[in-house]
């Protein structure tokens, strides 16, 4: 038979239990809106029967309960949904920055637009159109070179502005870079702390939820994989363990991945040829992860660095080398942009060295000069002296304005081949055309993988927070769940009292 003063125990046993469900009730409540916070919830068992098993245990009637105690305290959370979390936010990392990246580039081109090269170069050909008619006329000689100028002004706006958004990509590469590796470096931070704590048999949930919310972090940068190694000692058989990261490498066939994570070690990520700011000085080539301790690290080079996480973006906005030569966002624009200017240059400057100046017996010169759209202005010559234009196609012949004209057609001119200068057999306008066209149609398919992404993401949010976020009303329903477990508990203490008491205080006084 079991001692009298079992009872006492067994309820003491659920006071405590309930207590600590309602301490950890509050504990959720209070991180309701804490960033990354998963519920956490008491692991209730019961507590060995009476009589225990062995050749010495008593006998009786039945197995006796004992109560109940908290096996642990653990947080809520799906490591599959986590995956797919981390998986759709690296997607989203690679498009919304290549998103923002060609909306920006849409910004600088500002076409089409009143202010735009397209209207600079309209403007020009219009004012050529109005020379031919009076090409003796100085004031439509001033405008020919004022649109001209406004032209070469557009085309070096717009690859001073480029050139700057370039700068802008470069140094995102390098924050990145920072970045990244303050996150591992967090997270072997946690793991160290993690693996001093759990071995003791209890669980850091707040230590595990610190650490997720790194992870998410740095998945947004790099596609990375996890696993988990047991602490050891008297780890809780629900205790998470120490993660490991790799990140994920494309090619055929695809290198091992990368551990940049491992126990209390994490590996260095540096920009290749870096200056010494960590910004970029060339088209990116790779990066190197240097290892340390158990994170092995190893090289990440542009041709094996899969096309997600906000840093491949960067580096796609940025420009890259290849055994073909510099691709990138950016590098591509400005080339186009360039081959647009010289190709105009050319032949422009080839039909007016053709005409004949206002002095009827000089044949004209180049009307503009330098190289690329970082270089083309009017030529200096032709600014003081108007009269430079040639307009006339024919010497000696007063009045006439045909090559004006012939000039005003420049823009319907077709400039064939693929070399510098060379636009493949459009026109310089439709050519531009085409350039605005591709990158609307980019911008367009960013901005629809941007909104996929985001799709798939808030799906898997919401499923997350179904799992693991608070919820103020079933915590509410937990607390008087508990409390009322609690009551009942104290109860029962009052009623093993007053049987105790009756058994100290009431026995053995019969007859007196």
């Amino acid at each position: 038979m079991g001692s009298t003063f079992m009872g006492l125990e067994t309820s003491r046993r659920g006071l405590q239990t309930q207590q600590s469900a309602l301490y950890t009730t509050g504990h959720n409540i209070s991180n309701a809106n804490t960033l990354g916070y998963s519920r956490q919830r008491v692991n209730m068992q019961t507590t060995g029967g009476f009589p225990g098993v062995g050749l010495n245990a008593g006998t009786m009637p039945g197995f006796l309960g004992t109560g109940v105690e908290a096996g642990s305290i653990q947080r809520i959370r799906d490591g599959f949904v986590d995956q797919q979390y981390r998986g759709e936010t690296n997607k989203l990392g690679y498009w919304d920055t290549r998103s923002k990246a060609i909306g920006q580039i849409e910004d600088i081109m500002n076409e089409p637009s009143e202010y735009g090269l397209q209207k600079s170069l309209s403007q020009f050909w219009g004012s050529l159109q109005d020379l031919a008619t009076h090409p003796e006329n100085g004031g439509a000689r001033k405008v020919v070179i004022e649109r001209g100028i406004a032209v070469a002004d557009s085309f070096n706006y717009m690859n001073k502005s480029l050139e700057e958004l370039k700068t802008n990509a470069g140094q995102e590469i390098g924050i990145s870079a920072v970045e990244i590796n303050s996150i591992m470096s967090q997270i072997a931070g946690l793991n160290d702390q993690i693996a001093s704590i759990e071995p003791n048999g209890y669980l850091p949930n707040d230590l595990y939820d610190a650490r997720d919310v790194l992870v998410d972090k740095l998945s947004g940068f790099l596609p990375i994989e996890t696993s988990y190694t047991k602490s050891g000692g008297n780890a809780s058989s629900v205790a998470e363990g120490i993660v490991t990261i790799k990140v994920k490498l494309g090619g055929n066939p695809a290198p091992e991945p990368i551990t940049v994570v491992s126990g209390k070690d994490a590996a260095t990520l540096k920009l290749d040829g870096a200056d010494s700011k960590g910004y970029p000085t060339a088209p990116v080539t790779g990066f190197s992860f240097t290892g340390n301790g158990k994170a092995s690290g190893g090289q990440m080079s542009v041709d094996n660095m899969l096309d997600t996480g906000s840093l491949k973006s960067f580096v796609n906005t940025y420009g890259y080398q290849t055994s073909d030569g510099v691709k990138g966002l950016l590098p591509d624009m400005i080339t186009k942009l360039d081959k647009m200017a010289d190709a105009f240059m050319s032949e422009f400057n080839k039909q007016h060295e053709k005409g004949y100046e206002l002095d009827s017996t000089t044949q004209g010169e180049a009307f503009f000069e330098g190289t690329g759209a970082d270089g083309i202005k009017v030529r200096g010559s032709i600014i003081k002296d108007p009269s430079k234009i040639a307009a006339s196609s024919a010497a000696s012949a007063e009045g006439n304005g045909e090559n004006a004209k012939i000039l005003g057609q420049v823009q319907f001119v077709k400039v064939n081949g693929e070399g510098d200068g060379q636009l493949g057999g459009a026109t310089v306008q439709t050519y531009f055309q085409g350039i605005i066209g591709e990158l609307g149609v980019d911008g367009q398919q960013a901005a629809k993988m941007k909104f996929n992404s985001e799709t798939l993401l808030i799906s898997v949010e919401n499923r997350r927070a179904s799992i693991s976020s608070v919820s103020l009303d079933e915590e509410m329903t937990n607390m008087i769940k508990f409390q009322q477990a609690y009551n009942a508990s104290a109860r029962m203490v009052t009623v093993v009292d007053e049987t105790l008491d009756k058994i100290i205080n009431g026995m053995g006084v019969v007859g007196r």
